[in-house]
């Protein structure tokens, strides 16, 4: 027997069986509801590490917020291509759910040059227009994180989640406990962890909910 026939299962098996296996075994806070655990045991499942699960927060309302984007404004904002590319394609077709990345255009690099930024921020300013009751997920560049934060702070955009899940180690904690700071809608991971795939499965949840 070939260790695909002997290991392998589809899609649909790899899915159900990974959340059974994640829910037998995670040690979860008690006080969050049944679609806050969903979205966490999605993000855990997409990480392949139960321990981040306790560096996991929700601010109040974030869930809910997140599904009323999605059914109303119907758009999601990410920082790079790889948070883009590991949103469920069906789930946004089926529902009419747009994506938009400005990190590799040549409007970004530009601004970037002449802002002397990095494109990261380049790029979420370049998205402001959009911001406004979108979902902004990041998932790689701290500092997306904090320009984002920092056109909040300013009142030039006020999206409807914030999913901050920057990977690394330069700014990486600080933007997200700034992020927690501030009473807004978020999903976010403390820390140094995170990455391109936990943003993504967070949308993915909540797109699993709607």
């Amino acid at each position: 027997m070939s260790l695909v026939e002997r290991l392998a299962l589809l899609p649909d098996e790899i899915d159900r069986t990974s959340l059974e296996m994640v829910e037998e075994t995670l040690v979860y806070p008690n006080d969050l509801d049944e679609h806050e655990k969903y979205i966490l045991f999605r993000i855990v499942r997409a990480e392949g590490d139960p321990d981040i699960a306790s560096s996991v927060r929700f601010s109040r309302n974030a869930v809910e917020s997140g599904l009323y984007s999605l059914r109303n404004v119907k758009s999601v904002l990410t920082d790079v291509r790889m948070v883009q590319v590991g949103i469920s394609k069906s789930h946004l077709s089926g529902r009419n759910i747009q994506t938009r990345c400005e990190i590799d255009t040549p409007a970004v690099s530009e601004r970037a040059k002449k802002e002397g930024s990095t494109r990261s921020v380049a790029a979420i300013r370049e998205m402001s227009d959009s911001i406004n009751g979108s979902i902004v997920a990041i998932g790689n560049a701290p500092t997306a994180l904090l320009a984002l934060l920092d056109l909040i702070d300013e009142r030039k955009v006020n999206p409807a989640l914030i999913i901050g899940m920057p990977v690394g180690f330069v700014a990486c904690a600080e933007s997200k406990d700034e992020l927690a700071k501030r009473d807004l809608p978020f999903i976010t991971i403390l820390g140094n962890r995170g990455g391109s795939s936990a943003a993504a499965a967070a949308v993915n949840g909540l797109l699993d909910l709607l």
